[in-house]
């Protein structure tokens, strides 16, 4: 193969006409991970045995006129919070260094059911919570675009992982933006979906009522593919939806014309202004979108303050009476960020979770009402480009609003992709938000963008800062 590092579509398309061996593929991705994961840390266990299998097992299937789908000879990687049969999954944390799970998680299944080639679990925040952390048994995962500056979190690792070209794509979770944090600082594509959509069965929970599961990869469409596998209901998961599963890819190509996006201007103009390269971005996307013959309309929505408020409180709660009993019993094994949100989350009252959950309804029902007549909604993914790793504050997530917590609280679908390069040449985004189960619209606007625009062919030279 050439040293291109194809789309999860290209390299389907080149598979199926026999054009790339799968096994040349996962070579190459092993190759890449062993020149550049010493600087990245986006991998916490590189799996080359069951990799090398997984591509020889589906040369072999495609060969004898077998194929399972696109997803067949694909290399991919878990986030390290996922259970993998027989293969160490840590959370990221000392109380689980030794933990081999008997079963694979729901998503790992799915992914290996379609054909999908292991290449090992990928760097997370412990838990899915409190990053960069400096004092976990694994160093954190390190931004491709500039080695000396965060990825955001906590799907840390699956974001630099797919940046760098080391995987074609891979499994995040998102509680308040851990899909979407990511794929904006490492200027990829990552869609949380909506709530119940992916089954959760078998991944470390973070808070209940706010986590989702989904994909993360260089491109909308690649996202797209790879949701076809995850999506459908499993009675494993008690939120699970019972939808029928759409094709996700029916509507890519299809232009945008005539559709409806509404901004929302005062999330990140207003409400927690941001930095001018995430400005640039996205007011050239917006040009974009009406060139593309989109309408364009203005949102008023709650304050960004009291979406972030009511979902961080919620997701503090649970996450402490997820983790109550270690923290009673094994507090000091916790790092120092993750301690201290477990304890904060411990000092909430039951009145006021009840009082956040009453609010998140009222936010719901007011999402709900001004996306009546809209197909997507717009605003920022991440606040301003990436920070130095050493630098982000330890309550960084309460410092101000944040922009994905919204969709979190709504349980409504939301992707991030790139939308250009601001100070230091690092990357900056745009998120999308749809209604419930309308991902095919979401992907059919998102791809549209990254096709009319010319971010999708720039990769990272892997730089390091002083």
């Amino acid at each position: 193969m050439s040293d291109a590092i194809p789309t999860i579509a290209e390299a389907a398309q080149q598979i199926a006409v026999k054009q790339l061996s799968p096994v040349e593929l996962t070579r190459a991705c092993l190759a890449r991970i062993h020149a550049l994961d010493g600087e990245l840390s986006s991998f916490l266990l590189v799996t080359e045995e069951r990799a090398l299998a997984d591509a020889r097992a589906a040369e072999r299937a495609i060969v004898a006129g077998e194929p399972k789908g696109p997803l067949h000879g694909i290399p991919i990687g878990l986030k390290d919070i996922v259970d993998t049969k027989g293969i160490p999954t840590t959370c990221g944390s000392k109380l689980l260094q030794d933990n081999i799970p008997h079963t694979d998680a729901a998503c790992a299944e799915k992914l290996a059911a379609a054909g999908t080639v292991l290449l090992g679990k990928l760097t997370t925040h412990e838990f899915a919570d409190g990053g960069p952390s400096f004092d976990l048994p694994a160093p954190p995962a390190r931004n491709p675009w500039n080695t000396g500056h965060f990825t955001a979190g906590s799907s840390s690792g699956t974001g630099a992982a797919v940046a760098a070209g080391l995987i074609l794509g891979g499994i995040g979770t998102d509680t308040g933006g851990s899909i979407r944090g990511p794929a904006a600082l490492c200027g990829i594509a990552g869609i949380k979906p909506t709530y119940g959509l992916v089954s959760r069965a078998g991944v470390a929970p973070a808070a209940y009522s706010l986590d989702h599961i989904g994909p993360m990869a260089w491109t909308a469409e690649d996202c797209a593919l790879m949701l076809q596998a995850l999506a459908g209901h499993d009675a494993r998961d008690p939120a699970s939806s019972t939808r029928p599963v759409p094709n996700y890819t029916a509507l890519l190509g299809r232009g945008i014309k005539g559709l409806k996006i509404g901004v929302i201007h005062h999330f990140h103009e207003v409400d927690h202004k941001v930095s001018e390269g995430t400005q640039r971005g996205i007011t050239a996307a917006l040009a974009t979108f009406r060139d593309l013959g989109a309408e364009l309309r203005e949102v008023q929505l709650s304050p960004l303050q009291d979406w972030a408020a009511c979902g961080s409180l919620i997701s503090i709660s649970e996450r402490a009476a997820a983790y109550e009993e270690w923290s009673r019993t094994r507090l000091g094994d916790f790092s120092e960020r993750m301690r201290s949100r477990l304890m904060l989350g411990a000092f909430v009252s039951g009145v006021d979770y009840v009082q956040a959950v009453r609010r998140r309804r009222e936010l719901r029902a007011e999402l709900q009402a001004a996306m009546a007549g809209l197909d997507v909604v717009l605003t920022a993914t991440q606040p301003w480009e990436a920070a130095k790793i050493d630098k982000v504050p330890k309550w960084d997530l309460f410092e101000k609003p944040g922009f994905m917590m919204p969709f979190n609280v709504a349980g409504y679908p939301a992707i991030s992709v790139c939308a250009g390069f601001g100070a230091g040449g690092l990357p900056v985004a745009i998120q999308l938000a749809g209604k419930p189960f309308q991902e095919p619209t979401l992907f059919r606007v998102a791809d549209a963008f990254e096709k009319a625009t010319p971010f999708r062919g720039q990769r990272p030279a892997l730089t390091s800062a002083s």
